[in-house]
């Protein structure tokens, strides 16, 4: 169990990533390849992901250098995931070359005693090993991670908009109550299911919360106490397709595309919706915005988070695409609350 210990400072300064962690990102994605747990969420990628690293002939790369450095247990290096990459996979990996290295050497080291680590990994304190080991993580990402940016993209925004809500609603502790399965607050500590019996103190550096497409199951943190306290913890995922139909985006007014109610509805998720506002919205029922909520979301123009009782619809990319080159609006997501 990991008990998270907050102040009221850490409540105030307590907030929720931008957007995808491209190296967090990584990691977890790393882990879908040594499991079958989850797989049902992730079958249209690991299937494309597979095909992609044979075809580029990174699969010795992956299976020899990645894998064994990044395993499904309950630790791997936290210098592989630097609070850089916030800004961007570029300064990610650029943190990752100019990591110290006695703390290359140290984390290796945990890696070795807690789940065994290959016997080159030593030679990572050199900088030309890790120019070798950021170059392999690069061409990991452009392979399998950014061709699926835009659903990962859409699902970390819908995260943000549930957020958001349940602060304005609730305040911080409210936005903690609903986080997953997983985790369980109680006033002033979070829970969570973790490998090893531990708290973290806060002590008012606030805590970063970091919602990953690719994890699945319980949340992790920095296993060294004195980094930025971040949590990376798993979306909720239900499966469904990713490509517009060919006659959408045809700069065609939404009415047509779509039908009027259909439109209306596409509209409200603009602004991060849930069912009850798309029926007053359109001027439907609830059960009729449900189902063209669920029309909507197997065409990929949006996505569909549970919160609490309710849920949230919100605008994936090629939605709010749709709807900009339809002459239907702009795309509303960046005036929501975040």
């Amino acid at each position: 169990m990991l008990r998270i210990h907050f102040t009221d400072a850490d409540l105030a300064r307590t907030r929720v990533a931008a957007g995808p962690d491209p190296l967090w990102e990584i990691c977890t994605s790393l882990h879908r390849f040594q499991t079958r747990q989850g797989r049902w969420a992730y079958a249209d990628w690991y299937r494309t992901a597979r095909d992609r690293v044979h075809a580029q002939d990174f699969a010795r790369t992956l299976r020899t250098f990645l894998l064994p450095l990044v395993p499904r247990a309950s630790y791997f290096p936290d210098f592989l995931t630097p609070r850089e990459a916030a800004d961007g996979l570029d300064s990610g990996l650029e943190a990752i070359l100019a990591a110290a290295p006695g703390r290359v050497l140290d984390e290796v080291g945990i890696l070795g005693r807690t789940s065994g680590a290959p016997a080159w990994a030593p030679r990572l304190a050199e900088r030309g090993m890790r120019k070798d080991l950021v170059r392999a993580l690069r061409t990991y990402y452009d392979t399998v991670i950014a061709p699926h940016g835009d659903q990962t993209l859409a699902r970390i925004e819908a995260e943000r908009s549930a957020r958001a809500r349940s602060v304005l609603d609730h305040g911080t502790e409210g936005a903690l109550q609903d986080l997953g399965p997983c985790l369980r607050w109680q006033h002033p500590v979070l829970h969570t299911v973790y490998p090893e019996d531990r708290d973290l103190l806060l002590n008012g550096r606030g805590l970063r919360l970091i919602p990953s497409y690719f994890s699945w199951g319980n949340p992790v943190t920095f296993a060294e106490p004195s980094l930025e306290p971040v949590l990376i913890y798993s979306l909720s995922h239900e499966p469904h397709h990713s490509t517009l139909p060919g006659d959408l985006g045809s700069g065609a007014p939404l009415a047509t595309l779509l039908g009027r109610t259909r439109a209306a509805v596409l509209r409200a998720a603009a602004h991060g919706a849930t069912t009850g506002e798309l029926a007053r919205f359109a001027g439907v029922s609830a059960s009729s915005a449900s189902q063209h909520a669920t029309t909507l979301r197997d065409n990929g123009l949006i996505v569909s988070h549970r919160q609490a009782s309710c849920v949230l619809h919100t605008l994936t990319p090629l939605g709010a695409a749709l709807l900009r080159g339809s002459g239907g609006g702009t795309d509303r997501r960046a005036t929501a609350p975040t």
